[in-house]
């Protein structure tokens, strides 16, 4: 997901421009920002930025760590017999387990779409549906 490094926005406005669908905006602060739920990832907006202020996602992987050990202390502290500790940790270590599987086996079908991917995400969901049935 793009983002934007505000210390390099000036707030031109070109990425605004560029969105075809107007996933970008400028902020009552002046800045460019981009709406998660909007963007369709074509890259319009990082391609035509002249201050190179809207970036890729994998630089914020340390932030989005940090944020998901945030959120698992938040949540510790309801815990506080170190045994309630140990059991919730463990739900944790099972629920971060899940999602990468998840974005494992999400990665595996889109690398096999084909050369029709709509097609084959369609397929993909069929032969999911059609196991969860089974």
């Amino acid at each position: 997901m793009p983002w934007v490094k505000q210390e390099l926005c000036t707030g031109c406005g070109v990425c605004v421009q560029e969105c075809p669908v107007d996933a970008v905006d400028l902020g009552d602060d002046g800045y460019a920002a981009i709406n998660d739920e909007e963007c369709i990832r074509c890259g319009r907006c990082h391609d035509a930025c002249p201050q190179e202020a809207v970036r890729h996602d994998g630089e914020r992987i340390p932030q989005d760590i940090s944020e998901n050990l945030l959120w698992v202390k938040k949540l510790l502290g309801n815990f506080h017999q170190p045994t309630e500790q140990a059991a919730f940790m463990q739900r944790m270590v099972r629920y971060f387990k899940k999602e990468q599987k998840i974005a494992q086996e999400t990665l595996a079908k889109i690398e096999a779409v084909g050369d029709d991917p709509v097609k084959g995400i369609d397929a993909a969901i069929q032969s999911i549906a059609q196991n969860q049935s089974s």
